[in-house]
Order: structure tokens, then sequence, then C-alpha cells
């Protein structure tokens, strides 16, 4: 991967005002939150989707028009709205389209660093078993404060974060931001497959750019990763996740989970048979698109790939072994992660050397899953949070 160090400086770039406000573009929550986060982050302009959630329907509804404001962005110019309408109808183009997938992410790529071609930041790679993990590295404005190292999670992209990435440079932050395995590049480009002991990745993205000390971040699932990693990394000193669960088994109502259980280990043809009906059903539902994303990201069967994610539980984040400062972000009405198991978590750091909870308010427009909606309080918490540890006055 190239590394070239753009000519502009970021001071003399035009900062980013990032919306606030949560909308209501579409009545399901599949498609509207998905509409709200990627405007939300700086790369949909409102007036193209206001009426948007009129006509989609289904998954195929939304690749049709996500494909046709592309196109139209694209004519008029519009290089970053175009390359994230393409990230939008890759997001929900399911795994047995595979080949759809990979269309859509390189249009995605290719629009999104012409668009950004101007701007001040480094593209590098770090080695990682038999490939590389992309990373985007922008310098901090100003006298530098401290590192901070992010990521997201599930099947994210590391140029979704980049507007995220330039507000905390321009804070006064060395931001890192990185790919691991099971998203964007590593998993499209590479075909390397998930792997939720996350110590590896970012030992590696350390290792490379030689950091010695570093605040991490993780977004959605990420949260879940960057705890996993600060319990193995020392050179992680604070460590921030938003938008997780310590065990998502625990999601799901206890008997719905324990009867799902049951019938993996005791019924594994039939509930095998079941993970693929729901696939080939093709349904425009959370159900189908979760079981055909997780199959994606892990590349295994749809039974296997579930069985896999029970891998995402406490016993495995270690817990106890987390003596980092910790910053725990939740939605008070994130869809996602349901705001019962909040309290059961932040009591899960015996040896943290400091804790913090925020929990986000619809008052604040950032109840939402990794606070989209209001994406300059985020910043500000994480910020404010971070020079408080690096003994910034604040």
């Amino acid at each position: 991967m190239s590394n070239p160090v753009l000519t502009i400086p970021q001071e003399r770039e035009t900062p980013f005002t990032f919306p606030v406000g949560y909308h209501r573009f579409h009545k399901s929550q599949v498609y509207n939150y998905q509409l709200n986060r990627f405007y939300s982050l700086g790369f949909f302009k409102f007036e193209d989707i206001a009426h948007i959630g009129e006509r989609i329907s289904t998954f195929a509804d939304w690749r049709t028009e996500m494909v046709k404001l592309a196109e139209k962005a694209q004519a008029e110019n519009r290089l970053l709205n175009a390359a994230f309408y393409y990230r939008a109808a890759e997001f929900y183009t399911l795994n047995k389209d595979h080949p759809g997938k990979e269309f859509y992410y390189d249009r995605f790529i290719d629009l999104f660093y012409q668009a950004v071609a101007g701007d001040s930041f480094e593209r590098l790679s770090a080695p990682y078993g038999s490939g590389s993990l992309p990373i985007i590295r922008i310098a901090p404005v100003g006298e530098k404060i401290g590192t901070l190292v992010m990521h997201g999670g599930f099947d994210a992209f590391i140029e979704e974060w980049y507007y995220v990435m330039k507000a905390i440079a321009r804070r006064g932050f060395e931001v890192i931001g990185f790919e691991g395995p099971g998203q964007g590049n590593v998993l499209l480009k590479q075909g390397i497959p998930l792997d939720y002991q996350w110590e590896k990745p970012v030992k590696a993205v350390l290792d490379t750019l030689g950091i010695e000390e570093t605040a991490l971040l993780g977004l959605s699932m990420g949260g879940w990763y960057c705890l996993r990693a600060a319990a193995f990394e020392p050179r992680i000193k604070h460590v921030i996740a938003s938008g997780h669960a310590v065990d998502y088994s625990r999601i799901p109502p206890e008997f719905a989970r324990s009867l799902m259980l049951f019938f993996v280990k005791n019924y594994r043809e039939y509930t095998a048979r079941k993970f693929q009906y729901i696939l080939d059903q093709g349904r425009s539902d959370m159900q189908n698109w979760q079981t055909s994303n997780l199959a994606h990201i892990t590349k295994l069967p749809p039974l296997e790939a579930f069985e896999y994610s029970l891998n995402l539980n406490e016993e495995n984040l270690h817990c106890e072994k987390i003596r980092q400062n910790v910053l725990y972000l939740t939605g008070r009405d994130d869809h996602i992660i349901p705001f019962k198991v909040h309290a059961k978590q932040i009591q899960l750091f015996p040896n943290a050397a400091s804790f913090t909870d925020r929990v986000f308010t619809k008052e604040e427009s950032a109840q939402n899953h990794c606070q989209i909606g209001n994406i300059p309080l985020l910043l500000d918490v994480v910020c404010d949070w971070l020079k408080d540890k690096q003994g910034v006055r604040l």
C-alpha cells in the first residue's frame, strides 16, 4: 500500500461540521439507523435521503436506490457522497451476493480516495499474517497531546471514521485508524476472517508504527474488541468503548438464548438447515442480515459462524486483566445493545486504574448506537476525558 504524505496541512483544510439530530428517514429501524449513521458521520446529503424511505421496502430496493444516488452524486462531482452511497449499497448486499459486495467496495474506495486526495494524511499498512492491515494516520494540529488508535467493529471500514479522526486530530491528538481481520480490505480483498483475539492486530499496528503508549477507541462491536486488546496489550494506557456488549449471547432473552444453545448442541443438522433457511428467504429483516454478515466476516457456514460469535463473551474478554483507565459509553435507547446490560457490564472491571461511564440520552440526540445523532457530543466527551487522563488543562 502506498504511503503518501499529502501536501495540504490539516489546519488549512475546512473543518467539517457534523449535523446534530436523529431523523425519521424510514419507518423501519433496520434502514433508518443506517441512513442516520452515514448522514451523522458526514457522508450522506440530507436532500438526497429525506424521502428515500418511501422507496425502500427490501434490501434489493435499498441497493437500487443507493446506486442511483451514487451515480447522480458522481455526475455532479460530489465524490464523497457518491463513495458512501456505494458503501451503503455494499452494506446491505448479502453474503450470497458476494461479487456485488466487492464491486461496490471497489467503487467506494476509488471514489473516496479521489475525494480526499487534497487532504493531509498518510496511508500505511501493518504486516499481519499472510496479509496486511490498512492504516490511516493523521497528525495532530498544534502541540501533540497524545496518540489515539481507533477502529470499528463487525464489518466496519476505516474510511467511515475519516471526519471523526480529523476532528480528534484538530484537538491535538495523533490519530491512527485501522482495519482488522474480518473488516473492509482485510476481509474483502485479502480474505482474512474475524479473529476475536483483537490484541493481535493492535500489536501489529503498534509494532509497525513504533508506538509505545496510546489510547484505544473501539466503536460498536469494536468496543468488545478494544477491551479484549487492553487486557493483553500494556502499551494501551486508556481504553474507550462505545456501543458494545460484554457477552453478545446475553442480549436475547434468557429463554430464547437457552433454547438456541440447546438446539445447537443437540440438533445440529436441524439448526444448520434453519440458519440456511433464513438466508435463502432473502427477507429484508435484521435477522437475515445478521446471519448473512456473520457468515461473511467469519468465512464460516451460518451455524459455525454463530458458534464462533459465542467467543465474544465475558470469559474471553478478561475484564479482570484490564488495568487501564476505562471510558464506557452507552446509548440509552441503543436498538442493538439493550440498556438492560449496562448496569451489569460496568461492574466487571475490578482492577481498572479508573472507570468512567457515560449514558447518552434522547434529549442530547445521542441515545442511539455509538451516539449517532450527536457526534460532536461524543467527540467532546472522548477528548475531554483523554485530556484529563493526559494531565492537560481543559
